[in-house]
């Protein structure tokens, strides 16, 4: 294309910004580039700077600005493995002084006769607008979206600052994650359907009159990922760009007690206590008193006096014995007048800079280890070894987060997820208390940090978790129960526990002198906080399967109530509600003495699942709430729900399960569900060892289709059947695949048989027909309702 003479841009201002309203400019004179399309992508330059512009998805585009034509290394929020190629069909076309290059999803426009970009989503509706592309080879990018769009993304909370701001995000925006709590991502993005990612480590997001501006970012050559879509497709693109999940451990999915201030006789019989009263436990995670904490080895090895049988792997097997994982606590730092701290600062792995310091519970020296340096955590981890090959098989990664590096917490980590990897199969389980986008890539957990105890905390948590949800923490917990000042109420901790069921890492603790254990509150806190813990086992599943759904969709178990109505006004800024998965929406008490709660209820049906009693969404609906055993969670089920459980178990993976009930409330839209399951503990199923079929479900004039998939991947589980539990009417015929079923006289006697068939019941959401029929095979199944569907 030839060289294009410069013009005036106020005429073109109006045309070039379609639907998108922004600020009034006033007339400049548009830069000179020249511009080239090759392979469905554009390249932009002027002298030696070079601006290039391509689609790495159908809804992702990628602009890559290059001062002088060169470039940096991309940050560790990039994955190294994300594909930046061009998808097969974008298409271009040059008309006069316009370029489009265009995938049918989304389109960028380039116009030279005033210098600006335009992307636009599948319908046409400019979603931003960079004005001057010369500003961007100055590190600046200013891109003008339509003005009222509800912005998110960013950052979250620290431990201890006011939440009460809730998600919405406005205004000057530090990127960051340098405080305990705070999960950070240079990601902004809309519901009015798109995002801005930008590959910097710090920074600023300037929000304000309809304008999304960075400042200070850590790269000159400027890197930005703009993406058209829902939420769900917005965090589906950053899982390409910034990195998938790998997989926690099955047992993950289940209940964790942390506790510091134990000892092994201690740990047995809090174990054993869990086990006599059958409440579920797959983890106990300990605080320092596992370590020989400031003695020679002391970062990496036993307090045997403590733990007289932990470095023999004794205890390991005892623990075995009893279904419990032991994980424990690692720090950043080391001891400096030790083994280890001399060999580090030979090795030059301490981080420059900072200076030796007491440990406040050694009351030693001691100095920060270098993770950003390789070497520094290849270092680490070999130290870490004979700890994990004695029993410590998960990590809770502690105060990485005292050193001003926002990346600090992250590369930790790293030493932990490629030194275990390199050594072994076993599925990497840890957590931090800061997150920094990328770091999903290492078998990341995050908690939010050393929380006080009461309601006002507890609810405040729930701004937290989704806040850090909105910028890609999707593996969230906290310290249930709250972790310092005192002990909370037998109220608190039940409701808390309720809670903490419904979020993704599920565990508690307290401080020292603190114990979490429910039976420690009381006969009534006991059983409402233990109902919720086999509420969450029977969920397993349900939940397992969304941990499957993460690593190929970027979305977890958990996200706001913008993800799936991203178009109503009266979630904005939602915290006390939150979907659990794409069937449940749980919004816990967190206020003392609570009689009754109103809750909104977005667009659809919703059945409560205590009661049963169903209501139509779009509206606030006022529930009676149990201020004296503190038994209720209000919980609420979708219509076109499919909920996979399974019996409760001590903890996961007590006994094979042969039979898996499937909770359906068929809606007249299809909706679906990938059942899935592998061997719940090494990463064979990322060579295909895994098992995943798909389960469909729609209401018709007349009954309800069920449908079982083919079946993906070359795992086996131990599943033979499938108990379908489709509620809403008693059928009077069902057949498969148009071959008569045969009819049980009850559901006991069904499940009592040794094969497929059918019968029909109620239970506390009215008429429901069961029908059970083999996993692992594609059926299609039809039932025809005695009555009118509802």
């Amino acid at each position: 294309m030839p060289q294009l003479t410069p013009r005036h841009l106020a005429l073109a201002l109006g045309l070039s910004l379609g639907m998108a309203a922004a600020p009034a400019m006033a007339a400049t004179t548009p830069a000179v580039f020249t511009a080239k399309v090759d392979h469905g992508s554009l390249t932009l330059a002027r002298g030696k700077d070079r601006i290039a512009i391509g689609f790495i998805t159908p809804t992702a585009l990628r602009i890559h600005v290059l001062p002088d034509g060169e470039s940096s290394p991309a940050s560790i929020v990039i994955d190294p493995k994300a594909l930046h190629a061009a998808p097969a069909n974008v298409k271009t076309r040059t008309a006069g002084t316009v370029t489009t290059l265009s995938t049918g999803a989304a389109t960028l426009r380039w116009d030279a006769h005033n210098g600006s970009l335009q992307f636009s989503d599948a319908a046409g509706h400019v979603l931003l607008t960079q004005r001057d592309v010369a500003k961007l080879t100055g590190g600046k990018l200013t891109l003008d979206h339509a003005r009222g769009d509800a912005l998110y993304g960013i950052g979250g909370y620290n431990a201890t600052e006011d939440a009460s701001a809730g998600l919405l995000r406005t205004g000057t925006q530090k990127i960051t994650a340098g405080e305990q709590g705070h999960a950070g991502a240079p990601l902004v993005w809309s519901t009015a359907g798109y995002g801005v990612l930008v590959d910097t480590v710090g920074g600023t997001f300037n929000l304000a009159n309809g304008r999304i501006a960075t400042d200070d970012t850590s790269r000159k050559d400027l890197d930005v990922y703009l993406i058209a879509g829902a939420p769900k497709q917005i965090f589906a693109d950053v899982a390409a760009i910034s990195g998938r999940t790998p997989l926690f451990p099955k047992w993950a999915m289940g209940f964790t007690n942390s506790q510091w201030g134990i000892d092994e006789k201690e740990l047995l019989k809090i174990v054993d206590t869990y086990r006599a009263k059958h409440i579920p436990i797959d983890n106990f995670t300990l605080d320092f008193d596992w370590k020989d904490w400031g003695n020679d080895w002391g970062e990496f090895t036993w307090n045997t006096t403590k733990f007289p049988d932990g470095p023999s792997g004794k205890l390991k097997q005892m623990l075995d014995e009893r279904g419990i994982k032991l994980t424990g606590i690692m720090k950043p730092r080391v001891h400096i007048n030790t083994v280890e701290g001399r060999e580090a600062a030979e090795k030059g792995y301490f981080l420059k800079g900072n200076q030796p310091a007491k440990d406040y519970f050694s009351g030693k020296l001691v100095r920060e280890i270098d993770f950003a340096n390789p070497q520094a955590r290849t270092w680490f981890f070999d130290h870490m070894k004979s700890a994990f090959q004695s029993g410590i098989v998960g990590w809770w990664n502690d105060e990485a987060d005292n050193v001003s590096i926002d990346t600090q917490h992250l590369d930790m980590q790293r030493a932990i997820y490629d030194g275990q990897r390199a050594m072994t199969d076993q599925r990497v389980w840890s957590i931090s208390r800061n997150f920094y986008l990328g770091a999903q890539r290492y078998a990341y957990g995050m908690w939010s940090g050393d929380i006080h105890t009461g309601f006002a905390s507890m609810a405040g948590q729930r701004a937290r978790m989704l806040s850090a949800i909105d910028v890609g923490a999707m593996q969230w917990g906290m310290d249930t129960g709250g972790f310092t000042h005192g002990t909370p109420t037998p109220e608190n901790y039940a409701r808390w526990v309720q809670f903490g069921a419904f979020v993704p890492v599920f565990r508690v603790h307290g401080d020292s002198s603190q114990k979490r254990q429910p039976w420690v509150y009381g006969p009534t806190a006991e059983k409402a906080a233990a109902d919720a813990i086999r509420l969450r086992y029977r969920l397993i599943p349900y939940i397992y399967s969304y941990e499957d759904q993460r690593r190929h969709s970027g979305v977890g178990l958990v996200r706001p109530l913008t993800f799936d109505w991203p178009n109503d006004p009266k979630v904005r800024n939602d915290v006390a509600s939150w979907m659990f998965g794409d069937s449940l929406l749980v919004s816990p008490v967190v206020e003392q003495g609570q009689t009754s709660k109103t809750i909104y209820l977005p667009a659809g049906q919703w059945t409560d699942w205590f009661s049963g009693k169903r209501y139509a969404g779009g509206q606030d609906v006022t529930l009676a709430i149990d201020a004296k055993t503190w038994s209720d969670i209000p919980l609420f089920v979708r219509d076109g729900a499919i909920i996979p459980t399974q019996p409760v178990m001590d903890y996961v993976g007590q006994h094979p399960v042969t039979q898996v009930d499937v909770e359906m409330f068929p809606a007249a839209r299809r909706t679906s569900f990938d059942y899935y399951d592998d061997d719940g503990t090494t990463y064979d199923y990322e060579h295909g060892a895994y098992f995943r079929q798909p389960l469909g479900l729609q209401r018709t004039a007349d009954g309800v289709t069920v449908q079982t998939g083919a079946v993906e991947g070359r795992f086996t589980p131990a599943l033979k059947f499938y108990l379908f539990k489709v509620h809403g009417d008693a059928a009077t015929t069902v057949t498969a695949d148009g071959q008569a079923l045969t009819r049980a006289s009850s559901l006991a006697a069904l499940t009592q048989g040794s094969g497929e068939g059918w019968a029909t019941g109620t239970d506390r959401f009215g008429a429901v027909t069961y029908v059970r029929v083999n996993a692992a095979q594609a059926r299609t199944l039809a039932l025809v309702w005695g009555h009118a569907p509802m």
